[in-house]
């Protein structure tokens, strides 16, 4: 039994109960009860007409009559020998409905009568398959919980429990979110020296709801915050209040913060609490929606107001959607305190690489904050993957420590795909990939804040790319100015741009840099405002804040605002791709030159490809139109299209 160490006392686990293996004891011993109880004394059984001309000739002295079995004995005179005399007993299986046996045996002076049945054995056909039904039952829910977990445990909490905050992290295993880390830190010396808020009158909050995008580390946090205060730690999701029964899930809260009580100090932590806590309020649940989850999200409210704040028990819980959360939730008594695990900045991402690279032999040109500068937007989980898939191809390619090649590789695998050898592309394709890519790299080059070009290839990656240009920032950037905006719609352009330029047509190979370029000029104007015409109006609603790629549902607006929308969105993408044009027919020897020295080896980077894209000059409108988003008819038609 472990040692609470801060009030010296033992900590009392709770322990599942185990139904399938009583069950099976009980079901053992009423049949071996059942053996020793209904002796039945062995016979030879004998083909029915045996019995009948036994029965005929005169030799059987007395019948036992059961509704399945006739039982008879033979005449002393006809048992012959000393040793057939000890089986004079035999059985047979009679004719079902035979009229005629009666009238035999009365013709032939035999004794028979009906063998009456055993009241025990009656008892026991009732109630022995009712039993084995339950106990197979049993013993399935019991391996549905976990390999001999309770049967009969459906409303108990389903919540791990690790003593004394054994869950073999802390602080020193989180990097990247010191602010989290600084905030939460109360929290612990509250668990490990709650008297000194007591004397005070201080009191702790109820519930600390982290909030995050995925992969933040949110999970990880809360077992650190345990592991350093060394207190008991529950951890749940939240789906695993939800049943199909109604009332189960009120039931297992209950049971969850009894458990607490009687544990505390201790942390309840509540993983997806979204899937518990969506609100009740909003047009589909006029009607209370999903009965069994409201029921017990009142159940965890009223839990949650229930218990003396001074108790202990510390509730923790994590949601990537905070916006969908009940109101009740929130407000103070409950969730008292929100903290944001947001994506680590540079300095953040290299102490996560140093946490993940512990374990790795890393060789001695890796340099971790080159990494952290080229990684910008990878949260801790995807700082830990890399690392991993550097490993992994370090191993594949048989080397003894992990190279910074091999980090590159891994940046590229994640943000690209695999290579995809066995793609092989005709000269055309190949030719139109190697202009689109270099369209790409040109524009980029030029465009504020789009970052560095560090790589093109021809070299197919992924699902469905061709090529690609890696572009990566060279800072962390938190906003975008509306000059930096159309820049990247422009060079989400330039690929499209590079091939009608030089083929004179377009081919289906920018269709995913044109969906990009189409939602980015929607959300310069009915998001961020930035339209001259419409003005600072917000036409959309955010409704995912943590969860990227969600689109967000435009507001109730009239058909004529539809149309205006509709048409800036469409000047907004004209002019950027008519400045692209513009760039690549003032640059067109240079496309040329770097589009052969890209088929000629695939992949062009480092100094190599700066030497191309140094020479790249710009139309001296381009800063009036980042500014402006204008271009004159006079200038767009000066472009010569082959």
């Amino acid at each position: 039994m472990p040692l609470d160490t801060n009030n010296n006392r033992r900590i009392k686990t709770p322990q599942p109960r185990r139904f399938g293996g009583t069950w099976f004891l009980i079901f053992m011993a009423l049949m071996f009860l059942n053996l020793l109880l209904i002796q039945v004394p062995q016979a030879t059984t004998k083909a029915y007409s045996e019995f009948l001309t036994q029965v005929e000739a005169g030799k059987v002295s007395r019948v036992e009559i059961a509704p399945n079995n006739i039982r008879y004995v033979l005449k002393s005179d006809f048992s012959g020998s000393e040793k057939s005399k000890q089986k004079q007993v035999f059985n047979t299986v009679p004719v079902p409905n035979d009229a005629e046996l009666t009238k035999i045996l009365r013709k032939h002076d035999v004794k028979f009568f009906v063998r009456p049945e055993s009241w025990l054995l009656t008892l026991l056909s009732w109630v022995i398959p009712p039993l084995v039904f339950f106990s197979i039952w049993a013993w399935f829910i019991s391996r549905s919980r976990g390999g001999g977990a309770a049967a009969l445990t459906i409303g108990k909490s389903k919540a791990r429990i690790y003593s004394e905050g054994s869950t073999g992290v802390t602080f020193n295993d989180v990097a990247g979110v010191d602010e989290a880390k600084t905030e939460l830190q109360e929290i612990v010396d509250f668990l490990q020296y709650a008297e000194k808020y007591k004397r005070l009158g201080a009191r702790i909050p109820k519930g600390v709801l982290l909030v995050g995008p995925p992969g933040t580390g949110k999970t990880l946090l809360a077992k650190a915050i345990a592991g350093e205060a060394g207190v008991p730690f529950f951890t749940i999701s939240g789906s695993e209040f939800i049943e199909l029964f109604v009332g189960i899930g009120a039931s297992r809260v209950r049971d969850l913060f009894e458990q607490a009580k009687q544990q505390a100090p201790c942390i309840v932590f509540i993983d997806e609490l979204d899937a518990l806590g969506r609100s009740r309020v909003g047009p589909g649940n006029l009607l209370g929606g999903h009965e069994e989850r409201e029921q017990t999200l009142n159940q965890l409210l009223s839990e949650m107001d229930g218990f003396d704040p001074n108790t202990g028990v510390i509730i923790l819980a994590a949601t990537n959607r905070p916006e969908i959360l009940d109101p009740a939730l929130l407000r103070p008594g409950r969730f008292d305190r929100q903290v944001v695990v947001d994506r680590p900045d540079k300095i953040g991402r290299k102490a996560i690489l140093q946490v993940h690279s512990r374990v790795v032999k890393l060789a001695d040109d890796v340099d971790l904050s080159k990494l952290a500068a080229r990684t910008p937007g990878f949260a801790g989980a995807d700082l830990a993957n890399l690392v991993n898939e550097a490993a992994l191809l370090a191993a594949r390619k048989n080397r003894k420590t992990v190279t910074m090649a091999d980090f590159n590789e891994a940046i590229e695998r994640i943000l690209t795909g695999l290579e995809k050898k066995s793609r092989v592309l005709n000269e055309l394709e190949k030719k139109t990939v190697a202009y689109h890519e270099v369209g790409h790299a040109i524009i980029g080059t030029m465009m504020p804040g789009a970052g560095k070009v560090e790589k093109i290839s021809v070299v197919p990656r992924g699902v469905a790319a061709l090529g690609y240009t890696l572009q990566l920032p060279e800072e962390d950037r938190f906003l975008m100015t509306e000059s930096e905006l159309r820049g990247r719609i422009a060079s989400l352009l330039g690929g499209r741009s590079a091939e009608e330029l030089i083929f004179g047509e377009v081919s289906t190979g920018a269709s995913d840099d044109i969906q990009k370029a189409t939602d980015l000029a929607e959300r310069f104007v009915t998001l961020y405002g930035m339209s001259h015409k419409l003005g600072p109006i917000a036409f959309e609603k955010i409704q995912q804040q943590f969860l990227e790629g969600v689109t967000n549902p435009r507001r109730s607006i009239s058909q004529t605002v539809a149309e205006k929308i509709d048409a800036e969105v469409k000047d907004i993408i004209d002019s950027a791709h008519h400045m692209a044009l513009k760039i690549l027919e003032l640059n067109r020897e240079l496309l040329e030159e770097t589009a052969f020295a890209l088929l000629d080896k695939e992949i062009l980077e480092g100094d190599e490809l700066r030497n191309h894209l140094n020479r790249v000059q710009a139309p001296q409108t381009m800063a009036d139109w980042l500014h402006k988003g204008k271009i004159s008819v006079l200038e767009t038609t000066e472009i010569n299209l082959r």
